[in-house]
């Protein structure tokens, strides 16, 4: 007998005396959560059990089992846990796939995150300035980004007051001395809810994929004082270099070559300072806003504040 059935014929036996509910439905659900979801069994049955609780509206400690746990974003810091967030929607974006119903940013007193609902979850959709008690979402992790995903076992309510959203977001500035490998035109996972940088075509969690072309920026800016690891995304990219994504693509055809685009936005951009505000992750600050107070002698500029 396989662990999930014995998992499954576990969970009926518990519900016996409250619910009308056999192993074979409780498999399936479980099959559901392990292997089109990803979760890991431990979570799987807590969340399986947790639904049969409210189905037969008995408290979380009845079969001494505790809900997933209230926390705040931004102490978040471990991968697939079901976990409890009491925030408010700060943002809504555009989604990349038609299996994804919303993506957007969260966001509490501590900071925000990003979330993702699919299409299979069946959930409410949610108001952007609306605040929100959400239980049973799932974290996941790609290079130490948090997120949360929004799934069918997610219970969504609405709350009237409103959450306040902490200001999560740090300004450095200085002279762009260095942009690094991985810049200017890079392939990204088409896979669902997937944005990793492809390396030789390949995704590190989907193996081999086609790759969907997008602009980034990895940078260096230098004070004088203090060395900042910056990325700058599509848009900032964008906006920093002039140079959209199909003039990019067409440059790295003519050339039969994308590493003539990272060369070609060096030419624009090594030698000028900037300002720029973003929250940090990892050793990276993400470049929100970016403010470009001129070229300057890269030289000069290190030597002056240097000396300050």
């Amino acid at each position: 007998m396989s662990e999930l059935r014995q998992e499954a014929e576990a969970i009926a036996e518990q519900f016996s005396d409250h619910l009308d509910v056999g192993p074979d439905e409780v498999e399936e659900r479980l099959e559901n959560l392990v292997n089109e979801y990803r979760v890991p069994l431990d979570e799987a049955r807590r969340s399986v059990t947790n639904s049969y609780l409210d189905d037969a509206g008995m408290e979380r400690d009845e079969l001494g089992r505790g809900g997933a746990e209230l926390v705040r974003v931004n102490d978040i810091d471990e991968d697939e846990q079901w976990i409890d967030l009491r925030v408010k929607l700060v943002d809504l974006w555009e989604p990349r796939s038609d299996s994804i119903s919303q993506v957007g940013l969260l966001g509490d007193e501590s900071g925000r995150i990003k979330f993702v609902a699919f299409e299979t979850s069946d959930l409410a959709e949610l108001t952007e300035g609306q605040s929100y008690e959400l239980s049973n979402v799932v974290t996941d992790e790609y290079e130490g980004d948090y997120s949360v995903k929004l799934n069918r076992t997610t219970s969504i309510t609405e709350i009237d007051e409103a959450v306040d959203v902490g200001d999560d977001a740090e300004t450095v500035e200085g002279a762009l001395v260095d942009i690094q490998s991985g810049s200017g035109l890079i392939k990204r996972c088409p896979e669902d809810d997937c944005t990793r940088v492809l390396q030789n075509g390949r995704c590190s969690e989907h193996g081999q994929v086609e790759g969907e072309f997008d602009l980034r920026i990895k940078g260096v800016l230098d004070d004088g004082k203090t060395v900042t690891e910056v990325i700058f995304d599509h848009e900032a990219t964008e906006e920093l270099t002039g140079m959209g994504l199909e003039e990019a693509k067409d440059m790295a055809m003519d050339a039969l070559d994308t590493t003539v685009v990272a060369e070609e936005m060096a030419d624009d951009v090594l030698g000028r300072y900037y300002r720029v505000t973003g929250p940090r992750f990892r050793r990276y600050v993400l470049a929100d806003e970016v403010e470009d107070p001129g070229a300057v002698d890269v030289d000069s500029a290190l030597i002056e504040a240097r000396s300050i």
